[in-house]
C-alpha cells in the first residue's frame, strides 16, 4: 500500500499528548464529584465505582449509563470542562512536528468529548492535520454506546470512512483497545511514551511499540 493511502486512526490522551502529567488527575476529580453529587454516594464509593466500571467495560460513562440512568451528554459536559486544560497541556514538539509531516489520511478517535477534543487540538495548533474527528458522541451504533474498544464501534467506523481495517492503523496507549482494533485487521501502534510500562512484552496483537509518535514510519 502506497504511504498515502494509508488510513491513521490517532487517539488522543496519552497519545498526542501527556494526559497522565496532570490533565487525567483533574478528570478523576471531576468525574468524582460528579458521581458525588448525582449519584448519593460517598468519594471513596465513587472512586471505587469508577475503577469496576472502567475493568468492567472501559469506560466509566458505560458504567453510569447502563447502572444509574446517567445522561451521557450530562456527564461528559460536566466532567470535561476544565477550565486549567490548555495550562495543562504538554506535549512533545518534535512529535507534534513529525506527525505533520506524516503521510496518509488522519483520523482522530478517542472516547473524550467532542468540545474537549477540538480544545486540545486547538492548543496543539493540530486541526488542520486531522481530516475527521470521531469522539464518543459519534460512538453510537443503532442508539447504544459503543466507545473503545467495542469492535462493533470500530467497524461502523470504517464503514463510514469507507475503508477496509486492514489498510488502518490504530495509534494508541490502550492495549485492550489495541487488541480490539487487531481482531479485525487493522494493523497496530502501542504509544508507550507518556505512561508506565505495566506489561514488559509486546503482546501479539501489537505491530509495533514506540516511545515517540516521530518513530512513525
Amino acid at each position: 500500500m502506497r504511504a498515502r493511502d494509508r488510513v491513521w486512526l490517532f487517539d488522543l490522551d496519552d497519545t498526542l499528548h501527556h494526559a497522565s502529567g496532570g490533565i487525567f488527575a483533574e478528570l478523576e476529580a471531576a468525574m468524582n464529584a460528579y458521581m458525588v453529587r448525582h449519584l448519593s454516594v460517598t468519594d471513596a464509593e465513587a472512586r471505587e465505582l469508577r475503577r469496576r466500571y472502567w475493568r468492567r467495560y472501559g469506560a466509566t460513562l458505560l458504567g453510569l449509563v447502563r447502572h444509574h440512568g446517567v445522561l451521557g451528554s450530562h456527564f461528559l459536559d460536566e466532567t470535561h470542562a476544565l477550565p486549567r486544560l490548555e495550562s495543562l497541556l504538554r506535549a512533545s514538539r518534535p512529535d507534534i512536528a513529525w506527525l505533520r509531516r506524516l503521510p496518509g489520511r488522519k483520523i482522530l478517535l478517542t472516547n473524550a468529548p467532542q468540545r474537549y477534543a477540538n480544545r486540545v487540538l486547538a492548543a496543539l495548533d493540530l486541526h488542520q492535520e486531522f481530516d475527521t474527528v470521531i469522539a464518543v458522541e459519534q460512538m453510537r451504533v443503532f442508539g447504544h454506546w459503543r466507545p473503545k474498544p467495542d469492535a462493533r464501534m470500530f467497524r461502523h467506523v470504517c464503514a463510514r470512512l469507507g475503508v477496509q481495517p486492514s489498510h488502518c492503523t490504530l495509534v494508541e496507549d490502550s492495549p485492550l483497545n489495541l487488541k480490539s482494533a487487531r481482531s479485525l485487521g487493522m494493523s497496530t501502534v502501542w504509544m508507550r511514551g507518556w505512561t508506565p510500562l505495566s506489561i514488559r512484552h509486546r503482546p501479539g496483537y501489537v505491530d509495533r511499540r514506540v516511545s515517540h509518535l516521530r518513530q512513525l514510519r
